[in-house]
């Protein structure tokens, strides 16, 4: 079955639609989880935890990383391929929600951990990732 077309369209000159604002958190979204989950499956765990800035790697196993890796390569190509491809695209906010469980758990984490500077852009992710869950599930017709 195939799902809600992602071109919608939108007729505003000077302000985004909702779909456009929605596809833009996705393609963020995707990039973001793309890269910090290529470099967590591709990278050493040592050579991670030698940029001073993956702390909380020091305390996980190789093969806790690169899982991690591999749930946010996978939450970012769910955050777009249903949806553009139209398969399945009820799998794109699901995707999204996902990615929102994953940042709680990151913020469990650091906060566990004491670590203060990594929070921000956790929240950030959160929030983007419940805005695409969120948008996607009302924009969604089977």
């Amino acid at each position: 079955m195939v799902g809600h077309s992602p071109v919608g369209e939108c007729h505003h000159q000077r302000h985004q639609c909702p779909a456009q604002r929605g596809r833009l958190v996705q393609g963020l979204l995707a990039l973001v989880y793309l890269a910090a989950g290529g470099l967590k499956v591709v990278r050493r765990r040592e050579e991670l935890v030698a940029t001073g800035n993956l702390d909380w790697m020091k305390d996980s196993s190789d093969a806790g990383v690169k899982a991690v890796g591999l749930v946010e390569i996978l939450g970012a190509l769910g955050v777009i391929l249903p949806w553009l491809t139209g398969i399945a695209p009820i799998l794109t906010p699901i995707a999204a929600a996902g990615l929102v469980v994953v940042q709680i758990g990151a913020l469990r984490v650091h906060l566990v951990r004491d670590e203060r500077r990594p929070l921000p852009a956790n929240v950030l992710l959160l929030l983007l990732a419940a805005f695409a869950a969120v948008g996607r599930f009302v924009d969604w017709r089977p």
